[in-house]
């Protein structure tokens, strides 16, 4: 049962939270520290090599053959392989691709390219588990040599040959060798340019140049270099997006991206970039309402911006949402990120830390300007400001006491009755930000305080019916009630 205490922090909507409160204690046998890592969001795979740093998704190579007169030939991996098998004996280019240089110098240019190239790829030394993916690897890296210096505008082989040295990157793991890794990542890079070059339409090729970028800045820590490399991953994401707009791991790294670059620049650049990469990722939750890893990305980046609010007193979005809005908006995002995904344990800890920043017992409390139940369409005078909270349930309006005293009766939306929720731009409503509820009785209209307030309670509408959607309901149950 809630608290008088309790009950007073939810009417104001701004219980104070304190983070340092909420910090899991370390094991005292194994001395790890359980906390989760907010700072450290979550990359794209599923199955990360660690539980707070996933890589990102990369296309896999299309391993496409050389261009012909009647067309393009492509090799799969079988062919790749079984070429291997009768030609790795000859450390030659492949016969099948050989041909004739277009001419000496372009020729010798190339050769010093390719050699600079192989020498990198000859220094890695995998496990015996990697050992014959690394032969494959260095073997497509001579195919895609070779068909260069046949076609030095095959864009093609210039793509898959920056891919197959990005693999090679990935197998140099010891830091004594992270120059090795950063030189192959940069010719990468330089062969991803080539091909966009060539053919500014690649929209593959911007998405894996930016992963490889983002991989060479994190190799350079905090450093100029660092921060050169991540606006330029930052671009080649915007690429992507301009050239593929329903592309929600593109917009989500772009959001880490950035979000990884506002650690580096200066702190008069920094509230620029941290509001560009909340956009971003708020932008691949409205493609994909189920994406919790960019659910969760963004619960981390409104964390850090809390505390940076809460340690500078300084409002950053909007110039009036405070830190411990701030702090209840990244706990919701948490939540849903780990309703979505139960048993993911960076979720199931990072929830740890910022449960007690909800306003339980519900998910979300806040203000929004309704008209009457009765009448949807009332005049505008009719249309009054009211407290609402939300559950895994429903949307509830509540009254103070001159509400209850009007007798007007109180709005209520049961989460499984929702058809959609969008933003709505009805110039017969009262001015302000304007969401629309779709239910199966009808259209609720409701105005927000500002556009800001507007994005988190369309969000929080989309994700809780999400979760009733995907069966996950009692997740976010038990994390309220429980």
């Amino acid at each position: 049962m809630s608290t008088n205490n309790d009950q007073s922090q939810l009417q104001n909507g701004d219980g104070k939270h304190d983070p340092d409160s909420n910090v899991i204690p370390l094991s005292p046998e194994k001395n790890v520290d359980r906390s989760p890592k907010l700072n450290q969001p979550i990359r794209i795979n599923d199955s990360p090599k660690d539980s707070t740093n996933v890589d990102l998704e990369r296309k896999q190579p299309k391993i496409i053959g050389l261009r012909q007169n009647e067309g393009r030939r492509t090799a799969n991996m079988r062919e790749l392989l079984n070429d291997l098998k009768n030609d790795f004996s000859n450390d030659n280019s492949p016969s099948s691709v050989v041909s004739t240089p277009h001419s000496s110098r372009e020729s010798k240019h190339h050769n010093e390219e390719n050699s600079v190239v192989m020498d990198l790829i000859n220094s890695i030394t995998s496990s015996d588990e990697g050992r014959s993916r690394q032969r494959m690897l260095k073997f497509a890296a001579k195919r895609y040599a070779s068909a260069i210096e046949r076609n030095p505008e095959d864009y093609d082989a210039l793509y898959n040959w920056a891919l197959v040295l990005q693999e090679c990157a990935d197998n140099v793991h010891s830091d004594a060798n992270s120059h090795t890794k950063d030189a192959l990542l940069e010719e990468a890079c330089k062969k991803y340019d080539e091909a966009t070059q060539l053919n500014p339409a690649l929209n593959d090729a911007y998405y894996n140049w930016a992963i490889a970028m983002s991989d060479r800045a994190k190799l350079h820590g905090r450093t100029k270099e660092a921060e050169a490399l991540w606006k330029q991953a930052t671009k080649n994401y915007g690429k992507t997006v301009q050239l593929n707009w329903n592309s929600p791991q593109a917009l989500n790294n772009w959001g880490l991206a950035l979000q990884e670059l506002s650690a580096i620049v200066p702190a008069r650049e920094k509230q620029t970039i941290v509001k560009t990469a909340i956009s971003k990722f708020r932008a691949a939750i409205q493609l994909q309402f189920d994406f919790h890893r960019a659910i969760y990305n963004l619960g981390t980046v409104l964390y850090g911006l809390a505390e940076d609010t809460s340690r500078t007193g300084i409002l950053v979005i909007g110039n009036e949402i405070s830190s411990n809005e701030l702090y209840s908006q990244s706990a919701f995002y948490i939540a849903a990120a780990h309703a979505l995904k139960p048993n993911y344990s960076v979720y199931t800890s990072a929830l740890k830390l910022v449960r007690s920043m909800l306003p339980l017992p519900y998910l979300k409390v806040g203000y929004l300007t309704v008209p009457p139940v009765e009448n949807p369409v009332a005049p505008h005078c009719d249309w009054k400001r009211f407290q609402f909270v939300l559950n895994h349930e429903e949307l509830q309006q509540i009254y103070d006491d001159e509400g209850k005293t009007n007798d007007r009766p109180a709005l209520r939306v049961d989460i499984p009755d929702i058809i959609s929720v969008t933003v709505c731009s009805d110039l017969t409503l009262p001015p302000g930000p304007s969401i629309c509820i779709y239910t199966i009785h009808g259209p609720i209209f409701l105005i927000a305080d500002t556009w800001e307030y507007l994005d988190s309670w369309i969000d929080a509408l989309r994700l809780v019916y999400t979760v009733f959607a995907r069966g996950k309901t009692d997740v976010l149950a038990a994390l309220i009630t429980g």
